[in-house]
């Protein structure tokens, strides 16, 4: 077991961090006032090559590995919530989606322009009642020919009104219950489809975050993506992608805390001396210094098992759980650290707790991932080998 970043990965980290401080935490006060997400962001990303960091060079990628996709985000999220989201989405939930159930013509027409960042390629899955329980989604597809007819909605869509192609869930057969539903490749530009965005977040205000509506859409059949009656695995195995983005971004924002936190411990002064000679506030400091490790620790062994082509859905899923509570944790004290300036926008940290609360929610609940956790140990839960496991990154470098 090597616990050592290559000087490749290190570049990369440096690469991000010097782009997070010149391109985004200088505005992200302002644009998370506004609410507004900064398109210009995912443009310069692309530049960088870091919208298909650890896709293969064949598709148009980077072809780095999946613990490189791992640093991004974790320097994304540093930033802010809402640019390691947009990265989670396309790259995490799509690209890798396509990378691992993709035809050849699906992946040289939708997985290699957006690799290169020329498109933007978001998810579908949840539903107004449908979150966890994805048996439960409404949304349904009618064999018309060569084409499916797509009628219903979804909702909390990153990146809604920024993406070009949507992997989208829909059922095929209710009858089937999870085994009747199927995924597929929807375009913006498709008559029936519109999108609306979701005002008024508690978090993650600069990021875009919205419904979709399908009207009829006539989807040809070519964009099934692998099998009819897949969707339900095939959206399991995005989720494991999506889970591990959404796990090192939670340490870059533990990371974001710690920083701004030892910044102000080491300006402030209380009662004659520096607030970090304070034992209670080393003890919060101490905290999120071993969260961020252990975060760390659970992510890239995640990565690396992705790296060797392994089935990650246990690892993963405890990455994505504990990630995030530390995060929300180290954001919670960061503000307590702060005091009452910790309540204001003056400094950070408030912006940190708000984003904090999402991931704890999205992609399988903190209440899931406990469940799963637990199933695994006392042996009622065991993975099934998918069909087409996401390729080891050593052995499909492009």
């Amino acid at each position: 077991m090597n616990f050592e970043f290559s000087e490749e990965q290190l570049l990369l980290r440096k690469t991000v961090r010097h782009f997070v401080d010149r391109e985004i935490i200088p505005h992200i006060k302002d644009w998370d006032e506004r609410g507004h997400f900064e398109v210009s962001i995912i443009h310069k990303l692309a530049e960088l090559g870091l919208m298909g960091v650890c896709i293969p060079t064949a598709y148009g990628g980077s072809g780095m590995d999946y613990n490189a996709l791992a640093i991004v985000c974790e320097e994304l999220e540093r930033g802010d919530t809402a640019f390691r989201t947009a990265v989670s989405v396309h790259t995490g939930l799509n690209c890798m989606t396509l990378l691992q159930w993709g035809n050849k013509e699906q992946k040289k027409k939708y997985l290699t322009p957006q690799a290169k960042g020329e498109k933007i390629g978001a998810f579908g899955l949840t539903e107004p009642n449908a979150g966890s329980d994805v048996a439960a989604l409404q949304t349904t597809a009618v064999k018309n020919g060569d084409y499916y007819v797509l009628n219903g909605s979804k909702t909390w869509i990153s990146l809604s009104d920024i993406a070009d192609h949507f992997i989208v869930f829909a059922y095929t057969d209710k009858s089937k219950k999870h085994h009747g539903i199927s995924a597929f490749i929807v375009e913006r530009t498709m008559p029936g489809f519109s999108s609306k965005a979701i005002k008024g977040k508690h978090g993650i205000r600069a990021g875009n975050t919205g419904e979709l509506f399908f009207d009829h859409v006539q989807v040809p059949k070519e964009n099934v993506l692998g099998n009819e009656g897949e969707g339900f695995k095939i959206a399991m195995s995005a989720l494991d992608n999506g889970r591990f983005t959404v796990a090192a971004g939670a340490c870059g924002l533990i990371m974001g805390c710690l920083e701004a936190s030892v910044k102000y411990c080491q300006e402030r002064k209380t009662f004659g001396k520096e607030i970090g000679k304070h034992q209670l506030v080393q003890q919060m400091i101490a905290n999120m210094e071993a969260g961020l490790q252990m975060s760390r620790l659970l992510v890239y062994r995640a990565g690396e098992l992705k790296n060797q082509g392994k089935r990650n859905t246990r690892e993963t899923s405890l990455a994505k759980w504990q990630a995030c509570d530390f995060a929300n944790q180290a954001a919670d004290d960061a503000v307590q650290i702060h005091g009452a300036y910790g309540y204001s926008n003056e400094y950070p940290v408030e912006r940190y707790l708000r984003n904090s609360k999402a991931p704890v929610i999205y992609e399988g609940t903190r209440e899931i991932h406990t469940v799963m956790q637990a199933e695994y140990v006392l042996g009622y839960r065991k993975d099934k080998v998918l069909a087409r496991m996401l390729p080891g990154w050593k052995q499909d470098k492009g």
